[in-house]
């Protein structure tokens, strides 16, 4: 019934920028066409520099980023030219498709204080046919993504389909993913709809078929069966799948069902071909040194299926 229960890694994703990482897992690479997950936050202790806790420039390929903050807020600047502030509860969809760059900056200070800064990123792979598509963005507020709530239960479609509930984010796979709060002592059921289904304990703990899970643990379950969820304590979780797309390549920002195209978009970022934000194009992340292989062997995107 349980497929896999993923512990949350440490990762840095700036200087001062520490996160959770969930996805992608070695013993699971995937969850639906979700292929990444990080959780930052919630940022007590701030650096004297708070612009060391910024994402500068950088690449994607094959994917589409979706941001979602608990608290605070972020500014997206990309190559479209689009300069976005997303705050709680909205959404951010961005999709790289052929190529695009993009930074996050982090540029009032009383979106920090008091730890109120928290965030959710997730990578969602794109299908072939969608891979070299025009890059794209899009924000959607709050009163368009559909709210339930029940005893003890509320939850917010990000965006797919789930529980009977649609939205108008663009997606271009058959996926869900939500924003659940529970308070203790409720029970809920995931979606059937799709094929492939995980939920992220963000806080709180879950009990489920007698065991108990706890923050920072994503539990992934098989599919055709419907586990009862038993929320301990108040607890917020995040559930996303969908369906399953195929093998993919990952390295660094790059993700493509073709390794050569891999190898073509570190080219590409480093002779400057994937353009910078316009609004933020004084300083960038260089490609990083593959440190996976001997001198002088080609390089082997990491494989996720």
């Amino acid at each position: 019934m349980l497929s896999i229960v993923i512990e949350a890694r440490n990762a840095a994703i700036s200087q001062s920028m520490k996160v959770k990482r969930i996805l992608p897992f070695r013993l699971r690479r995937m969850v639906g066409p979700f292929i990444f997950m990080d959780h930052a936050g919630p940022i007590v202790d701030l650096p004297m520099n708070t612009a060391s806790l910024d994402v500068l420039p950088h690449p994607h390929i094959g994917l589409s980023t979706v941001s979602y903050l608990f608290g605070g807020q972020v500014t997206h600047r990309d190559s479209l030219g689009v300069e976005q502030i997303i705050r709680p509860g909205e959404v951010n969809w961005m999709t790289a498709g052929k190529g695009i760059a993009h930074s996050e900056r982090f540029e009032d200070p009383s979106a920090l204080a008091g730890g109120k800064l928290e965030m959710i990123q997730t990578w969602v792979a794109l299908p072939e046919k969608g891979e070299e598509s025009s890059p794209s963005f899009f924000n959607y507020k709050p009163v368009q993504l559909p709210i339930f709530t029940d005893k003890d239960v509320w939850m917010r479609l990000i965006a797919g389909n789930a529980y009977g509930l649609n939205n108008p984010v663009k997606i271009n796979s058959p996926l869900f993913y939500l924003h659940v709060e529970l308070k203790a002592g409720a029970k809920f059921g995931l979606p059937r709809e799709h094929s492939e289904r995980g939920l992220y304990i963000a806080k709180g703990s879950v009990e489920v078929s007698g065991n108990s899970y706890h923050a920072g643990q994503m539990l992934v379950f098989d599919s055709g069966v419907d586990p009862v969820i038993l929320a301990k304590d108040n607890s917020t979780l995040m559930l996303l799948g969908g369906e399953p797309l195929g093998e993919r390549f990952i390295w660094w920002n790059f993700v493509s069902s073709r390794k050569e195209r891999i190898e073509q978009a570190k080219e590409d970022w480093k002779q400057g071909r994937i353009l910078l934000p316009p609004k933020d194009n004084h300083e960038f992340i260089p490609l990083p040194e593959d440190k996976s292989r001997p001198a002088g062997e080609a390089p082997r995107p990491e494989p996720l299926s």
